[in-house]
């Protein structure tokens, strides 16, 4: 066989190989992915349907052994950590990312009016933030670093409900939110306990838009 002939068909099988092995890691990826997908909308499901259950089944349960039985903070926390992972990988624009999102939305507004209906039968008083944000280039070129300063706060101090929104997602249960809640499509925009203020600088500027003494009286690590 000729000299070139056996370099080309070497040449060839190496092609083959790499193309190959470059197709199957594209399908693996593909699989893994569409199983991490799966794996998040199905916990959005299930949480959403326990937190609808936990709600009914406090409706005339006593105040001293309910105040935190919807507690889903911790998964809440968990389950967005996960999809902004997703939206980075597959975009903002992706119809799955989008539909996810919509669930995730949905479950924080109900965990948010769970928590506050409690509040107000218990007597009790959480803090809560509702944090809007824009995936618009060039919208809100501080929402990162007020993302991390609000997660910063909230892993320090357990007791606060940090709930984020993307504001221009569409959705009809944010859309009434935001009109309840009289926000501007200035970001990024913070309500703390109802109060919204707007930008961000520094995370001691945050800490100081808190009521006197909330994160003092928030159980934080280590107390």
């Amino acid at each position: 066989m000729p000299l070139f002939v056996r370099n080309a068909l070497i040449a060839l099988a190496i092609t083959g190989a790499i193309v190959g092995t470059v197709v199957y890691a594209v399908d693996y990826l593909n699989r893994e992915r569409v199983a991490d997908l799966q794996a998040i909308e199905d916990q959005l499901s299930i949480d959403t349907l326990s937190l609808d259950t936990q709600f009914s089944l406090l409706a005339n349960a006593p105040c001293e052994s309910t105040a935190s039985s919807t507690d889903l903070t911790g998964e809440l926390t968990d389950l967005g950590n996960r999809l902004a992972y997703t939206e980075n990988q597959l975009g903002s624009e992706n119809a799955q990312v989008v539909r996810l999102k919509q669930q995730y939305s949905l479950l924080e507004i109900r965990d948010y009016l769970a928590t506050e209906e409690l509040a107000k039968e218990c007597d009790e008083k959480p803090v809560t933030v509702l944090y809007f944000y824009s995936n618009t280039p060039g919208e809100c070129p501080d929402c990162d670093k007020a993302g991390y300063a609000l997660s910063y706060l909230r892993d320090t101090y357990p007791a606060l409900r940090v709930y984020s929104f993307d504001y221009h997602l569409s959705l009809g249960a944010l859309s009434t939110l935001i009109g309840i809640e009289k926000i501007q499509p200035s970001f990024p925009a913070i309500v703390i306990n109802g109060k919204a203020s707007y930008g961000f600088t520094t995370l001691a500027d945050l800490e100081k838009r808190f009521p006197k003494s909330a994160l003092a009286t928030s159980t934080s690590k280590g107390s």
